[in-house]
């Protein structure tokens, strides 16, 4: 058995198996993951054969973990525990001294992550929805027409670092939809809505208040007209929470937030939903 830095193509086969783990993954992920740090996707091989992927992204001095998976029928042969030991270690590794790792994992994966030094933060629950017909906000601007430094602000400060290569490509996805609420040179929201294998998922969705988040939710949506919406939200968010059930959405699905290393002091309250699962 083999542990590598994966190809593009391999990084394709880990978003056709993430498919069929029911992760839905979005119709132009691939793309712009790679090119966000085409060192961050590894994988496991065996006899020729891919067995495992992962991504141990790095923006810097801090890493995020994702895409685990062992091929369905080599589970539970203790290959997915070794290969994601490798993964952690190699991250670590290239983040350097203090570097700080995190992930989304599922919740039965708990127990195992702590055991690799993880420790838990908060819960980001899955909602489903349908997305519906909205009135143009005026309020609401193209992500496009404003000043990208005041974007690149915003999503720092609810990752915990910049992310200006990644974030760069995500707010102008081929098939995707971005927005926010400018208040002179800042901004007091933003909100990325992208096409999936089932529907669109919405993500990030930052908003310094309800009102903020309730135009940013409505533009987004009206492009998903009676399509499934998918929002992933903090759970400590209440006024998410409240937001995406007043819209009829559903909880289907859930991580749990951990840490390896000093967790970054995230603003909860004003992350009604987070980018994504796979790269944070």
């Amino acid at each position: 058995m083999i542990f590598r830095q994966a190809t593009r193509n391999e990084l394709q086969t880990a978003i056709e198996w993430a498919g069929d783990e029911g992760w839905n993954p979005g119709l132009d992920d691939a793309d712009v993951f790679w090119k966000t740090d085409p060192d961050g996707f590894v994988c496991a091989e065996k006899d020729g054969e891919i067995i495992a992927t992962g991504s141990s992204v790095s923006y810097g001095g801090f890493g995020f973990m994702g895409f685990f998976i062992v091929r369905p029928d080599l589970r539970g042969q203790g290959i997915g525990r070794e290969f994601w030991r490798w993964r952690r270690d190699r991250l670590l590794e290239r983040l350097g001294t203090g570097g700080v790792i995190g992930m989304d994992g599922v919740f039965g994966m708990q127990p195992f992550y702590a055991r690799g030094g993880f420790v838990f933060s908060h819960r980001n629950l899955r909602m489903e929805g349908v997305g519906a017909e909205h009135l143009i906000d005026p309020a609401v601007a193209p992500l496009r027409e404003i000043g990208f430094e005041a974007v690149a602000a915003l999503d720092a400060r609810h990752f915990g670092c910049r992310r200006d290569a990644f974030l760069k490509r995500w707010m102008a996805l081929p098939q995707g939809h971005a927005y926010g609420v400018p208040d002179g040179d800042r901004l007091r929201g933003m909100g990325v809505i992208r096409r999936c294998r089932s529907g669109y998922k919405i993500g990030p969705l930052f908003a310094e208040d309800a009102d903020t988040a309730e135009r940013l939710f409505a533009a987004l949506t009206r492009h998903a007209v009676d399509e499934p919406i998918f929002l992933d939200v903090p759970q400590p968010n209440r006024a998410s929470l409240e937001l995406a059930r007043r819209h009829g959405m559903k909880e289907v699905f859930g991580c749990a937030r951990m840490y390896l290393g000093p967790a970054p002091e995230l603003p909860l309250a004003t992350t009604y939903g987070i980018t994504t699962f796979e790269l944070g």
